[in-house]
């Protein structure tokens, strides 16, 4: 029997609102088990993500990251996760905790907004706008631009720009449909009360809807400077479970600023079945 101590962070919660943010599992552990295992610690979890951590030196560690069915090569909000866990238990000795990852190193710090995050900025390029996929998103309006993203879990990705947050709030996706068509989507638009505002369908990995998701802002970051004329900008996913950031354009990089309170903590056990 083994366990490993486990923690679910609530990343980029609104501030004083519980059962905000997207959940993520946080798993500590000394060494990789098999995949096979780690596939089933998340899918038990049946989180969006779980993080897997493995100490690698000072203040580095190794980093994977696993929906419900599938490894995934980049996960913001349980990078930030990751890095809420380690500052809080005194992991940390520096400035930064390090990861590891298949998108190379990544780093999270501590922010006046609660942690702050580097990433990859993931490009975009124009696109048409299919008929299917309008119909699956169960869309008032159509889009405004169409947009292939850059392959992040080898899924195939699109980034849909509405006229306005009612555009975004209002859509009612047939999941199913969405699995068939095989197409991650991120659904956006200006805000009201804040620069833009987003919603995310993942049926390509495992996941209907994300509630908060750090990859997505890696592409609406870029787009949305481009087009206000901004750098650091403030963002809201705005599905059933909402959730709050603060994003920030930097050539190449996109910085991610949010909270990421505990909900629980615990251990994993292992082999007593």
């Amino acid at each position: 029997m083994t366990t490993c101590p486990y923690f679910e962070i609530h990343a980029f919660a609104i501030p004083g609102r519980d059962f905000t943010g997207n959940p993520a599992g946080v798993c500590l552990m000394d060494d990789f088990p098999d995949d096979a295992v780690l596939a089933g610690i998340a899918a038990s979890n049946n989180l969006s993500e779980t993080a897997f951590l493995v100490p690698r030196g000072e203040d580095v560690w190794h980093l994977r990251w696993f929906t419900p069915s599938i490894e995934v090569d980049l996960c913001g909000h349980a990078t930030l996760a990751a890095g809420a866990v380690l500052f809080a238990t005194g992991r940390v000795k520096g400035d930064h905790a390090a990861f590891d990852t298949r998108s190379g190193q990544l780093r999270v710090g501590r922010d006046t907004a609660g942690y702050a995050m580097d990433l990859p900025a993931i490009g975009f390029k124009p696109a048409v706008a299919s008929p299917a996929l309008a119909s699956a998103l169960g869309l008032e309006t159509g889009p405004q631009a169409v947009f292939n993203v850059e392959r992040i879990h080898g899924a195939s990705y699109q980034m849909w720009v509405m006229a306005d947050e009612a555009a975004v709030k209002l859509a009612e996706p047939d999941h199913g449909q969405l699995r068939k068509l095989d197409t991650n989507i991120i659904l956006t638009a200006p805000g009201q009360a804040v620069d833009f505002v987003s919603r995310f369908f993942a049926p390509a990995s495992g996941v209907d809807e994300d509630p908060v998701t750090g990859s997505a802002h890696c592409t609406l970051t870029p787009y949305w400077s481009e087009r206000l004329g901004k750098g650091r900008m403030t963002a809201r996913q705005i599905g059933p479970r909402p959730g709050a950031l603060e994003v920030e354009n930097k050539a190449g990089r996109v910085a991610l600023y949010g909270h990421a309170p505990r909900f629980l903590s615990g251990e994993i056990i292992l082999g007593d079945q």
